[in-house]
């Protein structure tokens, strides 16, 4: 099924730095819910804002998201210690991330507040409270909205920002190794290219395997285009049925694999990390990594002159068409049973703060999620433009698997990269057997 077009990608923003000027009180900002008190003179007023303002109160905060989103949002929860006196213990643990919080949702002891990566609706929307009464609900814009909200109606999360991708790319490496990427439609060409980067001296493509969610993103970004994007074959009803085609996938994972044999992944790709991904596209070594806007921000924060952009993601034949993907980036929600509920409401509506949810979306090179926040997307706006009419599909496994099949595809993925024997077409059976474990029929 596909999703409507969606302006496409925005892109490479300065870091946000300005989060830490933000801790001074703002007008209008948002006062605790449920904390109706007595008139009182300003006197009385003000020692009870000091006493409040210096209560013992602690928020918890944990976040997939790494690099400079990571900390910008670190840097808008100290601006708002700052201004409240409340603690925020805040955690970006990487990886590890998803696995955390599977055995906190079976424990159903969830941080106060957390980001969802893809998941508000799917996984977790049992366990958040929805977040449809804040007044900067209203400004949630109409191109995250449907991603975000349930069959009844309800959100539950703030969209910091709109996450559409493609494929990064380091101009400079594509411009010496004599690479149009105007002219790279199919993963044919795309193939192609990557023989004149190698021939360069130059790395095709930086993985930085150590940190396993870097295979995914190979899958998320790859698979649409063999299983959804040509409406000629189309496996999307399929796969909403509960079907799952394990040759299809073979030619995923196949291709993969011959991209390790032809020599375009990094040499170190398993125990490379991300960081290292980062570096190599600062340096001008890596022509492309399968990363969203965030690579793009991160790489320019390690070399502001690097010549960064992207390509849209290519297609399987040239019966069909380029796209792009789309999907929750940054969204922050609050956990039902919170303790501290009011606090993390008042967390919420300080990130909301459009001079806050400006730093935060600069920093993941997005658009603002909210109606009326424009962040700055810098030289990198061009492609913006210039891909407004390509097509976005959502992130593969967040619309088309079961929840819990992201581990698989990094699992299966290093097994690849390590070119073990028959690892293309146990990958296929096991992501098969693992979808059919998974899945259940709405």
């Amino acid at each position: 099924m596909k999703c409507k077009k969606l302006m496409a990608l925005l892109c490479s923003a300065a870091m946000a730095c300005s989060l830490m000027a933000c801790g001074s009180a703002q007008e209008g900002a948002s006062e605790p819910m449920g904390q109706d008190a007595p008139a009182a003179s300003d006197s009385q007023a003000e020692a009870a804002a000091e006493g409040e303002k210096g209560k013992d109160v602690t928020i918890t905060f944990s976040t997939n998201v790494v690099g400079g989103k990571a900390e910008a949002l670190r840097m808008a929860c100290e601006a708002f210690e700052e201004e409240t006196g409340y603690t925020v213990d805040f955690q970006a643990p990487g990886e590890s991330y998803e696995e955390l919080m599977k055995t906190k949702m079976s424990a159903n002891e969830l941080p106060d507040v957390f980001t969802t990566h893809g998941w508000s609706v799917a996984r977790y929307s049992d366990y958040l409270m929805p977040i449809n009464d804040l007044e900067w609900a209203a400004d949630i814009s109409e191109q995250i909205k449907p991603v975000i909200t349930d069959k009844n109606g309800n959100m539950y999360v703030l969209p910091v920002d709109m996450d559409i991708a493609g494929i990064v790319c380091n101009m400079a490496v594509l411009e010496e190794a004599g690479v149009n990427p105007d002219e790279i439609s199919t993963w044919d060409d795309f193939a192609a290219a990557c023989d004149k980067v190698k021939a360069a001296g130059k790395t095709p493509i930086h993985m930085g395997g150590k940190d396993n969610w870097t295979i995914g993103q190979y899958f998320d970004w790859a698979a649409p285009s063999f299983y959804i994007t040509d409406e000629s074959k189309s496996h999307a009803d399929e796969l909403k049925s509960g079907k799952f085609d394990t040759a299809v996938w073979e030619e995923v994972a196949g291709m993969m694999s011959d991209w390790v044999a032809a020599g375009y992944f990094n040499e170190d790709v398993l125990t490379a990390d991300y960081n290292s991904d980062i570096q190599s596209l600062a340096q001008a070594e890596t022509a492309f990594a399968f990363y969203g806007n965030g690579g793009i921000v991160d790489t320019l924060g390690v070399n502001p002159d690097a010549d960064m952009g992207m390509i849209p993601i290519p297609s399987v034949s040239e019966g069909d068409e380029p796209s792009l993907i789309s999907g929750e980036d940054i969204a922050v929600g609050i956990w039902k049973d919170s303790k501290v509920k009011n606090e993390a409401i008042e967390l919420l509506n300080y990130l909301a703060r459009p001079d806050v949810l400006k730093g935060l979306a600069e920093a993941a090179g997005n658009k603002a999620g909210l109606n009326g926040v424009d962040a700055e997307i810098g030289k990198i706006g061009e492609y913006y433009n210039k891909y407004a009419d390509v097509e976005a599909f959502p992130y593969f496994d967040r619309e088309y698997l079961p929840s819990g099949m992201w581990d698989v595809m990094c699992s299966t993925g290093a097994d690849i990269l390590a070119q073990k024997d028959g690892a293309v077409e146990n990958a296929a059976k096991t992501m098969e057997q693992n979808f059919n474990d998974k899945f259940v029929a709405e």
